[in-house]
């Protein structure tokens, strides 16, 4: 279930409400009961848990493919990237 961010117009409170996609908005405010309470927008969280790719792949070592040497050009990011 999504946590959703709500303001208060009238008293500036701020809270956090555990709601289901299909609940309805709260509409009144919890701490003045005020009608000016308002869902805000903002960044949705989540965290990444577990050994997926994120944890154990791209991780230190050396790589097969990776060249210590530059390209064509003189310069390592390739000939014609227009860098120069």
């Amino acid at each position: 279930m999504p946590i959703y961010e709500y303001r208060c117009g009238a008293c500036g409170v701020a809270k956090e409400h555990l709601q289901k996609l299909s609940d309805a908005p709260v509409a009144a405010c919890p701490a003045c009961g005020s009608a000016d309470y308002r869902k805000q927008l903002s960044a949705a969280g989540f965290q990444l848990k577990g050994s997926g790719w994120y944890a154990t792949d791209f991780k230190g070592g050396s790589s097969s493919t990776s060249s210590s040497t530059p390209s064509a050009g003189g310069h390592s990011c390739g000939a014609g990237c227009g860098c120069d």
